[in-house]
């Protein structure tokens, strides 16, 4: 399978799909390349997050679900202390 660019002096796994154009409505085709590497199906949904300096991550919910679990643990923990 092909998969897209390989992003020069970064380690595996990193790539570059090309852009995408939003269309009429909003939306956006996430390359064939991309969506066959993510195992992105029609009807699935994707987490989108925004940073008005950094830009937007498209994410599947689950990767970053680790990562959201330790951010509320967190805030349970400063919650407990009074921080």
């Amino acid at each position: 399978m092909k998969v897209g660019k390989h992003i020069l002096g970064e380690p595996g796994g990193k790539h570059i799909f090309g852009t995408a154009k939003i269309g009429e409505k909003g939306q956006i085709v996430i390359p064939k390349e991309a969506r066959e590497l993510f195992g992105i199906k029609p009807g699935d949904s994707l987490l989108i997050l925004g940073d008005e300096d950094a830009g937007l991550i498209i994410s599947k919910p689950d990767a970053i679900n680790e990562a959201a679990l330790k951010i509320f643990k967190k805030f349970d923990t400063n919650k407990e202390k009074n921080i």
